[in-house]
């Protein structure tokens, strides 16, 4: 069974956030800008349990 988590980021911190959630085992699945009061990059993660 697989375990997903949405990461909201900036543009500046995604690398160093995708590379921290990788060494936990997290691997990417999709990324998507978000604005509605502010730009946010969402990133969703996916990991076997």
């Amino acid at each position: 069974m697989k375990e997903y988590k949405i990461v909201e980021t900036t543009k500046k911190q995604a690398e160093q956030v995708m590379n921290d959630m990788a060494r936990q085992g997290w691997e990417v699945v999709s990324m998507s800008y978000w604005s509605y009061w502010k730009i946010s990059l969402l990133i969703v993660f996916a990991r076997e349990q």
